[in-house]
């Protein structure tokens, strides 16, 4: 080899290993979906399957499909699940959940998460962190803190998980789990949930201190972000209780924005002065368009929707009740194979489905 292919072939493998990738959770099968959710009947996760994204039916008669109270080292509930593929590996899959139990503390406080992985999406292992203990939870303790004293924290909500191949750990290793979530303390200047995000390793057992994602000057909680390839930016969906509040719309072209504040004209408009919030963003496969998922919370009971829109996540329409599940509430959708569906089913049911 010339001295001067050497130096192309050292470029293009410098241009290689500093090349910025688009940040997605792995998308995989055609076959069916998976409906993991918080239950409206109690403070654990539960699921449910569809072969078409819109007509489920209950894992294990809506109970638990883990035991939240040896899972969830803080308060032994779980609220706000959220799970997707491992995407690192391409093989387990992983889940966040709000470590919260208000039927025992009879308040909406909580101090902590749960990040969790599987090899089937039937046996999960656990880590807790408790913000509380503050730099002893974090694998960076050294980084600059966003809370003034974290024995002041009261709120801890809805993380979510998003595969960030670019992100750079100090001892140099690429990729790790951008997990987004709001949290809130009783500090001075603390005066509302604030939308921050950490860094998950790949053994999905350390996390970095947080950091602010967005600070719009008002209340944020329950984000959902999604990657389209329609337009190539980074979509979030958001329940804002400042301006006017709802369940909105904004895109970046980061993961870690800049995020500006959301079209007030484009959101959630259908449910009138109606209360909503846990959105959930999924596509339908063969669609061009998403699929939005939400609680609505003001009616008794509850109604926890389906609705259209396009294939820039923009234009809510044609809301539908989900249809088959016991207690939906706050959670997330994922596309199953075949095998999975089935090994799913057989396991929580007894029977697998003669669907073709």
């Amino acid at each position: 080899m010339t001295t001067s292919s050497k130096t192309l072939l050292a470029s293009i493998l410098i241009a290689l290993s500093t090349s910025t990738l688009p940040a997605q959770n792995i998308q995989k099968g055609t076959y069916g979906y998976l409906y993991c959710h918080m239950s409206d009947n109690g403070e654990f996760t539960a699921y449910a399957l569809s072969r078409d994204g819109l007509h489920y039916h209950d894992l294990n008669g809506g109970k638990a499909i883990m035991d939240a109270s040896q899972l969830a080292g803080i308060e032994g509930g779980q609220r706000d699940a959220y799970v997707c593929r491992k995407s690192d590996s391409g093989k387990g899959y992983l889940m966040v959940t709000t470590d919260m139990c208000v039927a025992k503390s009879h308040e909406w406080f909580n101090y902590g998460i749960n990040l969790l992985k599987s090899d089937d999406l039937i046996h999960w292992t656990s880590t807790t962190f408790d913000f509380r203990k503050g730099n002893e939870i974090f694998c960076d303790p050294d980084s600059p803190d966003i809370i003034a004293d974290w024995k002041k924290i009261n709120r801890v909500w809805a993380p979510q998980i998003f595969w960030d191949p670019n992100y750079v750990w100090t001892n140099g290793e690429r990729g790790g789990y951008f997990i987004y979530y709001s949290i809130w303390s009783t500090n001075e200047g603390d005066n509302y949930d604030r939308m921050v995000y950490s860094y998950a390793d790949k053994s999905f057992t350390k996390l970095t201190k947080p950091r602010i994602l967005f600070d719009w000057g008002y209340a944020t909680i329950d984000a959902d972000i999604n990657y389209l390839e329609s337009d190539g930016k980074y979509h979030m969906l958001i329940k804002k209780e400042g301006g006017h509040p709802g369940i909105f719309q904004t895109k970046a072209d980061k993961l870690i924005g800049p995020w500006p504040e959301p079209d007030e004209k484009d959101f959630v408009s259908f449910e009138g002065k109606k209360k909503c919030e846990g959105s959930s963003a999924f596509q339908i496969v063969g669609e061009k368009g998403w699929r939005v998922a939400y609680i609505q919370y003001s009616d008794r009971p509850k109604h926890y929707r389906i609705c259209q829109t396009d294939e820039f996540l923009k234009g809510f329409h044609d809301p539908v009740d989900i249809e088959g599940v016991t207690g939906p509430q706050h959670g997330s959708f994922m596309r199953l194979t075949k095998k999975e569906y089935q090994r799913l089913d057989k396991y929580f049911n007894g029977k697998v489905k003669q669907t073709k």
